[in-house]
């Protein structure tokens, strides 16, 4: 599919892959035994270029575009999807929100160290029981006391909590006002009191990159650091999660891909009554369908992207990327289970994980569920998924008059 890409596609997909065989894969498994993050290998992918695609030059982004981003993040998945937990706290929804409706003092104050890998981010929106009604669920309160607020709550699936340098959060300021009293704020925990990230114990995950139950008593966060003013957290996190599901798609296409690889290598070498595994016309069904989903997949995660590029009305096709993305990599690694048979369910082999994040992915970043409710309310013309568009008065990094407006800020 790449020859029909523009030319410099296949040249950061090489990029990307030789990385991963290089600096990564050889490496991983030892920072998952040990449960460490590996902020080397952060901070060597940032200083590759792997989190600024989307982002211009005047940050220390690189211009590529959402093409590239999904490229990457496809690719990255694919070698290793563990390593893939740290992508969109670098390179999407956490910098996408800094970026969308920060101060161009923001912006170039926390932007260019999250791009470059030298600081760990995060974004927490959900709480306990709330699941995808991150609004109506929402307990956590922030009150202002003279030039700080003082948050208090708790999150839930917090990825990196336990790690982050800098993050966002979002919360309320108005308890009462709906979405309009919903705030974000940027959170630098190592350096104010009353944060507490716990690790959730998740089967088959990584525990190297965790996700996290925080709990916020009193915590910390001058005044400077909320987010375009209070009231503005909800709109600027319904911007930043759009280009997220595009990119959590194209780690969902990068998880089908390795599930179908490992599939097919196994059905090669597997030998049963004299003949491999894959002369047997139902695991060739079984591979012929896996092969066809992901080409359908690849196919919407790439035209989504290059929607996003081109600043053209991307929230409907967003939403049917990451739907059947994330149906795709959850059919792919159970069929793939399937052909490995027992030896699916050993750790021994990469399936047993891929299959555990082929179905985290089928929830995270919304719902496959949440994702049919969007496309069928727009189909119906109940509720145009694309209604807003070009009505946000935030920050877009696809248009070129943003490099200007933050090198000002230097």
């Amino acid at each position: 599919m790449d020859e029909f890409l523009p030319e410099e596609i296949p040249a950061i997909r090489d990029s990307v892959i030789k990385f991963m065989e290089t600096q990564v894969n050889p490496v991983m498994d030892g920072y998952e035994e040990r449960g460490e993050a590996p902020r080397d290998l952060v901070l060597k992918a940032g200083e590759a270029g792997f989190f600024g695609a989307v982002f211009p030059e005047s940050v220390g982004g690189t211009d590529l575009g959402y093409l590239a981003a999904v490229v990457i993040q496809e690719e990255v998945a694919r070698n290793d999807i563990r390593f893939a937990a740290c992508l969109n706290q670098q390179s999407s929804t956490c910098p996408n929100f800094i970026y969308y409706g920060g101060t161009p003092e923001q912006v170039m104050k926390y932007v260019p160290d999250l791009v470059a890998g030298k600081t760990i981010g995060m974004m927490s929106l959900t709480e306990p029981g709330g699941g995808s009604d991150a609004l109506g669920a929402m307990k956590t309160v922030a009150k202002r006391e003279g030039d700080v607020y003082k948050i208090n709550g708790s999150k839930m699936w917090a990825s990196l909590a336990n790690e982050t340098d800098v993050g966002v959060l979002v919360c309320k300021t108005d308890p009462d006002a709906g979405a309009r009293g919903v705030s974000a704020f940027i959170v630098e925990p190592k350096k104010y009191p009353g944060w507490t990230a716990q690790p959730v114990p998740m089967m088959g995950l990584s525990k190297a990159f965790r996700t996290n139950a925080l709990f916020l008593d009193d915590f910390t966060v001058p005044v400077e650091n909320l987010i375009g003013k209070e009231g503005d957290g909800f709109k600027i996190a319904m911007r930043a999660l759009q280009p997220g599901r595009v990119t959590v798609a194209a780690k969902a296409l990068g998880i089908a891909r390795a599930a179908f690889d490992e599939a097919v290598k196994y059905a090669n070498e597997r030998v049963i009554k004299g003949s491999p595994i894959g002369k047997f016309q139902m695991i060739q069904s079984d591979i012929a369908d896996m092969s066809a989903q992901i080409e359908a997949s690849r196919t919407l995660v790439y035209h989504a992207a290059q929607c996003l590029d081109a600043n053209l009305p991307s929230n409907r096709i967003a939403s049917i990327a990451k739907y059947h993305a994330s149906l795709t990599a959850k059919f792919v690694a159970d069929k793939a289970q399937q052909i490995f048979g027992g030896y699916g369910l050993s750790t021994e082999y990469k399936i047993s994980y891929l299959k555990a994040y082929s179905d985290m992915f089928y929830t995270g970043e919304g719902t496959a569920n949440v994702q049919k409710i969007v496309i069928a309310e727009d189909a119906l013309g109940y509720k145009l998924a694309d209604r807003h568009h070009g009505s946000s008065t935030l920050r877009n990094p696809r248009l070129s008059d943003v490099a200007r407006e933050l090198q000002g800020a230097e």
